[in-house]
C-alpha cells in the first residue's frame, strides 16, 4: 500500500494539532473553577497575611474564588515542591519567599527542585524587611546592648525562625556570625508560631518580618531593637537600623514572589501576572501592605523574566553566606 505512510504521518499531524488546539483553549478558559494558592508555612505569619490581602483582589481580576491552603514543613519547601509538580490544569500556585525560592537551596545537597527551572515564574510581589525582636523581660533596649549581653550569655540564650532555611533563620545565622556567638537555634513550621513563643517568653530573640512584629512591639509585648535591612520602616520611624547602631553594611531583606507549576503555559502565567499586578495597583491593597511595613513590587519589576532572573541573582546571592556559616539541611 503505497499510500499507508503518508496517510499515517497525515493521521499523526491531525491529532497533534487537536492536541495542541485542545491545550491551547484549555489556557485562554484557564482559569475556570477555583484556585489554590498554596501557602508554605503555618497560618498567622507574615507570608499568610500577605496572601489575606491579595486573595480577594486576585480573586476579582480572574473571575474566580481563590482558595488559600497552608501547607507547612521543610522551611515551606514541602509545600512549594508541590506546586512545581503539579499538572497544567490543576489551578494551584505558590507565594513564595526568600526562604523558598533562594536560601533553601544552597542548604541542600540534593535540593527537591530548582526554585527558578522547577516552576513558571509569574511576578515580584513585595520586598519585606526583618527586623530584630527580644522577649519584653530581656534586658537590651538596644542592638549595643543586646550584643554585649548575647555575648556573656549566649550558651543559655535561644532564637526562633519560621523553619530551617527561612530569612528569619539566616538573617539571625548572620546576625549571630557578626556577634560571635553560638545560640540554639528553635525551628517552627511558620513565623507565627516562631513569633508566639517570644510574645510568650519561651524563646529570646528574633529576626522576623516587620509585617508581623510592629502591632506585638506598639502594644508592648516585645522589644524591637533594630531594623535589619538598609532603610528604617515608616511604621517605627524611631528604630534604627543595624548599621545606624554600628553593625556597617548589614541589609537583610526578605521578599516574596508568586510562581506556577512547571507545567503551566505562557497564557496562564499572563493572565495570573495581569491578575496580581492590578492588585498590587489597587489602592485598597497597598494600604495594607503599607500597614504591615511591605513594599509592593514597582511596574518594572513585575515581568516574568524579571522574577526568572532576579531568583537566579538571589539564589548566587545566598549560596555564599549559606556555606559559610556551616548550615546543612540533609
Amino acid at each position: 500500500m503505497p499510500f499507508r505512510k503518508p496517510l499515517i504521518a497525515a493521521g499523526a499531524l491531525i491529532a497533534f494539532t487537536h492536541a495542541a488546539a485542545v491545550q491551547s483553549a484549555r489556557a485562554q478558559d484557564w482559569p475556570n473553577r477555583p484556585l489554590t494558592m498554596v501557602v508554605p508555612f503555618a497560618a498567622g505569619g507574615p507570608i499568610d497575611s500577605l496572601a489575606r490581602i491579595l486573595q480577594n483582589s486576585i480573586s476579582e481580576k480572574l473571575g474566580q474564588p481563590i482558595i488559600i491552603e497552608n501547607q507547612s514543613g521543610g522551611g515551606g519547601l514541602t509545600g512549594s515542591l508541590r506546586v512545581s509538580q503539579a499538572a497544567a490544569d490543576s489551578h494551584i500556585f505558590v507565594l513564595a519567599s526568600i526562604g523558598t525560592h533562594a536560601i533553601g537551596y544552597s542548604m541542600h545537597v540534593k535540593p527537591v527542585y530548582h526554585p527558578a527551572n522547577d516552576f513558571q515564574p509569574v511576578i515580584f510581589v513585595a520586598d519585606a524587611p526583618l527586623m530584630l525582636m527580644v522577649k519584653k523581660d530581656l534586658p537590651p533596649n538596644n542592638l549595643a546592648a543586646f550584643i554585649d549581653y548575647t555575648k556573656k550569655n549566649h550558651a543559655g540564650m535561644t532564637f526562633s525562625s519560621g523553619g530551617t532555611g527561612t530569612s528569619s533563620h539566616i538573617s539571625c545565622v548572620m546576625l549571630n556570625q557578626i556577634m560571635g556567638v553560638d545560640v540554639t537555634h528553635v525551628p517552627y513550621r511558620g513565623g507565627g508560631p516562631a513569633f508566639a513563643d517570644v510574645i510568650a517568653g519561651r524563646i529570646d530573640y528574633i529576626c522576623n518580618y516587620t509585617s508581623i512584629g510592629v502591632a506585638a512591639t506598639k502594644q508592648g509585648q516585645v522589644k524591637a531593637l533594630a531594623m535589619l535591612a538598609g532603610n528604617r520602616t515608616p511604621l517605627l520611624p524611631e528604630l534604627p537600623t543595624a548599621d545606624e547602631q554600628g553593625l556597617k553594611d548589614f541589609d537583610v531583606s526578605a521578599w516574596n514572589a508568586i510562581l506556577l507549576p512547571k507545567s503551566a503555559s505562557p497564557a496562564m502565567v499572563a493572565k495570573l501576572n495581569a491578575a496580581v499586578s492590578k492588585a498590587l495597583d489597587d489602592p485598597q491593597v497597598r494600604t495594607r501592605l503599607d500597614g504591615i511595613g511591605l513594599i509592593p513590587a514597582a511596574p518594572e519589576r513585575r515581568s516574568p523574566e524579571y522574577l526568572r532572573k532576579f531568583i537566579n541573582a538571589e539564589i548566587e546571592k545566598w549560596a555564599k553566606p549559606v556555606k559559610a556559616s556551616g548550615l546543612q539541611a540533609d
